[in-house]
């Protein structure tokens, strides 16, 4: 009879909620400050460099990747078998990347017409390998919903990756520091991984058929997702310089940020708790909406905010030497505003067997772009590719909304709407009160970006709370963080001591 993978106990979606923020939080401040020190340390050219083998790097791992994490999440009657046959699988798609990846290093430098690409990914290619290594029990942690442990887990492996990268970039002022220290993180995550979780997997084709099965349609979401989220940055590293390359990339970086750092924690989440709600459409319908709501209403004034900013903030935290990334900042962080009203559906599709229809719409973008780029801006300019890539996504929203109204019959375009409608308009009155910049007024650069930031936000609110108000207070993402702030301030009362 086959084994059952233990099950140890989880947390409730509130729960899981708080603990992947603080998680993702975590490991974000610490990508943050790193994101800071090195580019206080080195140069654009050193972040172009790396940014051209990564793109590589990412692209070997996607094309071999069969989706099996998703695979055993999605699986309710999951074995240790299914999970020996994923850790096998997934073995063997690290050393199948990293041979190709080390044998199609001079063709990367050729594309990218920069020779030092070369042995950057030739060495790289080794972090693929080392990261199939890592226990598959850790995927159990996520799918139980044990993020506690999970947190320690991604917070130890970042924080060697991040001490490692930083002493080294101080020493050798070079992008080699940023390779030893990919290498670094990924060797520890191995070693951690075993440490925090007592599976031992081994070598099994058992489950082959049933991971196949659902991983066949993840192969190709997770290459068209590639390509949707990153050809753009393949043509910048092709038409321009390194030093551009490097600004632009850490521009795509920054812009993605403040609103990443809110959906990702929830996305996290949500993927388990939709899986788990699949068989009642009106509840996975409820709470798809909140999520959006939720999505729309903090992660739309977030990337908004920072277009709104960018070259402020990246005098004040970056330099001089980066300025050049500000108009790639202001634009990409608009192609988050779209996203973010997206995010969610994805994972809807997915969890109602609808993998085929995420897929097409993935391919179905990242060729549009592809064409009109080829065809409209060939060996265009960097700002020029920023802008497509943003008139492609914003059209694919509808075309994303259209596929979740088919897919799940319950839910009517009028609910989008609902959900998206205060945020936008809160962003036009952010983006009205701060247009001229405040430049006016001679103050401190810190204390220009604070004031903006604050007004911004004022505004924000202000707006989002009286279209709420004078709707009718209807249930969504307003009275639930509303409800969720009264309990809390009731809970903090509880707490104080009496005079």
């Amino acid at each position: 009879m086959t084994r059952k993978a233990p099950e140890p106990g989880g947390m409730s979606i509130v729960q899981g909620t708080a603990v992947v923020v603080a998680m993702r939080w975590t490991d974000r401040l610490i990508g943050i400050v790193s994101t800071l020190l090195l580019a206080r340390l080195l140069t654009p050219e050193d972040f172009g460099i790396i940014a051209m083998a990564s793109l590589a790097v990412a692209l070997a791992d996607v094309l071999l990747d069969l989706g099996v994490n998703v695979a055993l999440i999605q699986n309710n009657q999951v074995t240790q078998a299914h999970y020996n046959t994923a850790w096998t699988l997934r073995l063997l798609q690290a050393s199948t990347a990293t041979l190709i990846l080390l044998l199609a290093a001079p063709l990367a430098a050729s594309y990218f017409q920069d020779a030092r690409v070369q042995p950057v990914l030739q060495v790289l290619a080794f972090s693929l390998l080392i990261a199939g290594c890592e226990n598959i029990g850790i995927v159990a942690l996520h799918k139980h919903m044990r993020f506690g442990a999970e947190f320690r887990f991604l917070f130890l492996r970042r924080m060697a990756g991040f001490v490692t990268t930083i002493v080294l970039a101080w020493l050798l002022r070079s992008y080699w520091a940023l390779v030893i220290g990919t290498l670094a993180g990924r060797a520890a995550g191995v070693g951690l991984s075993y440490w925090l979780h007592p599976m031992r997997p081994r070598f099994s084709f058992e489950k082959l058929g049933e991971i196949f099965c659902v991983s066949q349609w993840m192969l190709l979401r997770s290459i068209g997702n590639y390509f949707h989220q990153n050809l753009h940055k393949i043509l910048v590293g092709r038409w321009t310089q390194a030093t551009i390359m490097g600004a632009y990339t850490l521009a795509d970086e920054i812009s993605a940020m403040p609103s990443g750092e809110l959906l990702a924690p929830l996305n996290r989440v949500l993927f388990p708790a939709f899986a788990a709600a699949k068989g009642d459409l009106l509840q996975l319908k409820r709470m798809f909406l909140l999520a959006q709501g939720m999505q729309t209403l903090l992660a739309i004034p977030a990337a908004a905010g920072l277009a709104l900013v960018a070259r402020e903030v990246v005098l004040l935290l970056l330099g001089e030497k980066w300025l050049m990334a500000v108009p790639f900042i202001q634009v990409l962080a608009l192609v988050n505003i779209a996203q973010a009203l997206t995010t969610s559906s994805g994972y809807v599709l997915i969890v109602l067997g609808k993998i085929r229809v995420s897929v097409i719409s993935l391919w179905i973008q990242a060729c549009v772009f592809g064409v009109l780029a080829w065809t409209t801006i060939p060996g265009g300019q960097a700002y020029e590719i920023a802008w497509l890539r943003l008139i492609v996504v914003v059209a694919g929203v509808g075309l994303s909304f259209w596929l979740l109204l088919r897919a799940l019959p319950v839910l009517r375009l009028r609910d989008f709407i609902g959900t998206s409608i205060r945020p936008l308009l809160g962003v036009a009155a952010m983006a009205l009160v701060l247009a001229d910049g405040m430049r006016q007024f001679d103050l401190p650069l810190g204390t220009l970006v604070a004031l903006k930031i604050g007004l911004g936000a004022t505004s924000y609110v202000a707006t989002v709370l009286s279209l709420w108000w004078l709707g009718g207070r209807p249930d969504g993402a307003e009275s639930y963080l509303l409800e969720k702030g009264r309990a809390a301030w009731a809970i903090a009362r509880a707490r104080r001591p009496a005079s």
